[in-house]
């Protein structure tokens, strides 16, 4: 033990050694830096910004991640509005209010209890969705399918009925339906209401510590205005990252058509009407020419009677056609066709 005990001389040496130490790397003077001709020290370097970072809330989704489900909510919750104001005769707004990433405890613990808390299921996605339902915006919403009026009661703090739970799943179907839509372009999803609880804090579909997005939603029916909120664990939408990009999400424009809607849309097409043109010749003439013209008086032109004649559709060469009759009417029939996008704009 005595081995391990230091002298007063070593002592000494040490805090001769830190004194040194600190006067060789000490900060410059507030004139101007350190001694003349003397290099900059570390001191005399800007100083890196620090950000203060909270490991009990990770951010583990990007920022373009959070954009892209910014930008597809945004478009869900307009369609969204518009089909629940149908379903209730009324004008309903709703809005997209926020889009955040928390801790699961964090969002169950900010909800009200009771409340509408229904678990979801998006294959293929893993786990569960959490859609909530203010009771704030939810009790107006039953009252006015039960034929209530604009004005509204107390809201109840209670939990659903029966009666009351049948009635939530018409709104509940009409989300998931706006919601199957919105991600149609993304990932094509079947989603449905797995089970409905009252109380948030007894159901757990992730620990507690695990890193959730909250996407919010503000509904307005009139002068009532209430809460609703998608929570998406981060590991359901882990394996489909990637795809959540502003570039990626917005480019798949194009999704499979149904043979019923091409019919549909072929039959309106084909009833459509669209004007034909067929150019004999061209020519210019003056205003005075013009104005002389007479019956009998012969226009030349410099096209040849052997040469096709420009048939065009809407305004756009499309055809050569050669003139004729057909059942006793003046006709043109069609000798090759131009080609698309290389015609050019009639006369």
């Amino acid at each position: 033990m005595d081995g391990d005990v230091l002298s007063h001389e070593e002592v000494e040496s040490l805090l001769q050694a830190i004194e040194t130490d600190q006067t060789q790397t000490g900060a410059p003077n507030r004139q101007g830096g350190g001694a003349p001709g003397s290099p900059a020290g570390p001191a005399s370097r800007p100083r890196e910004r620090v950000q203060p970072y909270d490991f009990k809330r990770p951010e583990r989704v990007g920022q373009e991640q959070m954009r892209a489900l910014q930008s597809l909510h945004e478009g869900f919750a307009r369609n969204f509005g518009a089909s629940l104001s149908t379903l209730l005769r009324t004008i309903v707004e709703v809005k997209l209010t926020s889009v955040d990433q928390l801790t699961y405890s964090e969002f169950v613990f900010s909800l009200e209890s009771p409340t509408c808390f229904n678990l979801l299921t998006a294959s293929p996605l893993e786990g569960h969705l959490i859609l909530d339902i203010s009771p704030s915006v939810l009790y107006p919403i039953i009252d006015r399918l039960l034929g209530g009026g604009k004005d509204s009661d107390p809201v109840a703090r209670r939990p659903l009925t029966e009666i009351e739970l049948r009635l939530v799943t018409r709104v509940t179907d009409r989300f998931l339906k706006e919601m199957g839509r919105a991600w149609e372009n993304v990932l094509r999803l079947e989603l449905a209401v797995d089970r409905v609880e009252s109380n948030p804090q007894l159901v757990q579909i992730v620990p507690p510590s695990e890193v959730v997005i909250l996407i919010g939603f503000e509904v307005a029916i009139g002068n009532v205005r209430g809460i609703l909120n998608l929570c998406i664990p981060f590991n359901s939408i882990e394996r489909i990252g990637g795809r959540l990009t502003s570039n990626t999400w917005i480019g798949q424009t194009r999704s499979d058509r149904s043979s019923e809607s091409l019919a549909l849309i072929g039959d309106r097409l084909n009833a459509s009407r669209l004007e034909v043109v067929v150019t004999l010749a061209e020519t210019r003439l003056t205003t005075g020419d013009l104005i002389g013209l007479r019956v009998g008086d012969i226009i030349t032109t410099d096209k040849d009677i052997h040469t096709p004649l420009d048939l065009a559709i809407q305004g756009v060469s499309r055809f050569h056609a050669a003139p004729g009759a057909s059942k006793g009417r003046l006709a043109v029939r069609i000798l090759e066709p131009l080609g698309y996008p290389g015609g050019r704009k009639s006369a």
